[in-house]
């Protein structure tokens, strides 16, 4: 205890002062993000969207993508210009474009400001990173990391709790007001508190800077070993994603959540009103959050017994866990078995996403390790990107309650005007409903044996047995001739 403390207090001002800022910026984003896909697709009389599940897809996929992409490039931007201007400029465009986000109702126009999130997050990112990287030195760099990465889970746990409880009460505005006010908070951090970490300040230009980036991640990516490991990680990515971009609207349109409500009110009346809604059931956006909280709780513990693994067959343990844990989730309409399904999902995840990093560190060579290092975005961009193919066309067709519907209601010759800004969707579900002589549950179950739409979990898990078997692979046929020809 004496030794934890002794190096806690080596840590400079700006260390806190950073980890800080990365609390309120994943406040701000997660609180945003986990509650996105259901804001988009909703119906238009609760104050949300009314988009088509492959607009919501397209943008959330796209977008996401985009983020993970820039901070290749924007950490120049923080080299040329100072880290402190530039947390500055990351923040105003954050909070302004959360208040935009929040405020216009087109397409284009929610796509724009979303975009403009991106790009301040892209900004913050490889900044903050940094800053907890120049305030340690090997003494204290493991514990400053692991502070930093159970700060970045903490904000993940606290933001969807607060816009979900404030959703219900004030609308869907607020969520954007509280991201943007947790980012107002950065501002003063920033402006206040923050302190310039020394560095060697480049006096090269913006483009010159982006010019030598571009030079060495293809250095980099030169290496095999290292570009096959990246592509086969895509299809983790795209699989994990889907915890965020797909499964909150399948809870909320197929998922029974009263059942969880109910058991947690015989525990306490208090307790299922903290958690649940006026309405008796579970927020979709709670119960994807639990994720975050079994993080919290277990990531040392699952962290100590995968230590001794090669961080290959860690990859490959969790990706595996991973796979049974989504497709469980997507297999039932009943949510005791979905909130199995997240924990199991959780347990694979503690396993494999921070070997996922250790392992990229390992396979660089001397002195290149912050160049791999920033190669470990690729996989985590492409993979959104294709996560908002699933979750977008693929989804829309196999699973979204309202296009099966739709194909229902063609098929029995029923007339119903088609969804537009003064027919919304809860309109069309009551109108069905009303015609085939059922009620909404009836109707929710006579979709779900009718067309099955549980079955998008087959996909979901393919993708993880197909990067499970590519790692294998991988692992017995690139490693394994590495291996060789080194001895």
């Amino acid at each position: 205890m004496t030794k934890i403390s002794t190096v806690f207090k080596k840590f400079p001002r700006t260390f806190w002062i950073a980890n800080s800022m990365e609390l309120f910026e994943r406040w701000a984003w997660y609180g945003m993000f986990a509650v996105l896909a259901l804001y988009l697709t909703l119906s238009r009389d609760t104050g949300a969207l009314g988009f088509t599940q492959s607009q919501k897809g397209n943008m959330m996929g796209t977008v996401t993508a985009i983020l993970y992409f820039l901070p290749l490039f924007t950490g120049a931007l923080a080299d040329r210009f100072g880290y402190k201007r530039m947390l500055l400029i990351a923040f105003v465009i954050l909070s302004s474009s959360y208040l935009l986000m929040g405020s216009v109702k087109s397409y284009a126009a929610v796509y724009g400001a979303f975009l403009l999130v991106a790009l301040g997050a892209a900004i913050f990112k490889p900044i903050v990173s940094a800053t907890v990287a120049k305030t340690t030195d090997e003494t204290t760099s493991s514990i400053g990391f692991g502070i930093f990465y159970m700060i970045v889970n903490i904000g993940g746990f606290v933001g969807p709790i607060f816009s979900s409880k404030l959703r219900h009460i004030y609308g869907w505005r607020i969520v954007f007001i509280m991201a943007a006010s947790a980012i107002a908070v950065n501002i003063l951090l920033a402006l206040f508190f923050y302190k310039e970490p020394d560095r060697v300040k480049n006096t090269d230009s913006f483009w010159h800077s982006v010019k030598k980036s571009l030079i060495n991640i293809f250095k980099a990516l030169a290496d095999m070993k290292l570009t096959v490991f990246l592509i086969i990680m895509i299809g983790f990515w795209t699989m994990f994603n889907q915890l965020f971009y797909t499964l909150p609207n399948f809870i909320e349109q197929w998922v029974d959540t009263h059942m969880i409500y109910q058991w947690l009110a015989g525990i306490s009346p208090e307790l299922a009103r903290v958690v649940g809604t006026k309405d008796g059931t579970i927020a979709p956006e709670m119960m994807v959050n639990l994720d975050a909280g079994f993080i919290i709780l277990f990531q040392i513990l699952i962290s100590s017994l995968v230590m001794r693994f090669k961080p290959v067959n860690a990859i490959i343990s969790g990706i595996v866990v991973v796979s049974i844990g989504i497709g469980l989730a997507f297999a039932t309409s009943n949510g005791f078995y979905v909130i199995l399904g997240i924990f199991i999902f959780a347990i694979g995840e503690m396993a494999s996403s921070p070997k996922f990093t250790e392992y990229i560190g390992r396979i660089a060579p001397k002195n290149k390790e912050a160049l791999y290092m920033g190669t470990s975005f690729l996989p985590v961009a492409v993979g959104n990107y294709l996560a908002g193919i699933f979750s977008g066309p693929v989804y829309q067709s196999m699973s979204d309650k309202i296009t099966l519907l739709e194909h229902e209601v063609a098929k029995r010759g029923l007339q119903i005007p088609a969804i537009s800004k003064n027919f919304t969707q809860n309109d069309y579900l009551k109108r069905a409903a009303e015609l085939m002589h059922t009620d909404q549950h009836g109707l929710t179950q006579m979709l779900w044996n009718t067309y099955h739409p549980y079955r998008i979990w087959v996909i979901f898990s393919t993708i993880g047995v197909i990067t499970i078997i590519a790692l294998f692979l991988y692992n017995k046929f690139v490693l394994g001739r590495a291996e060789k020809s080194n001895a």
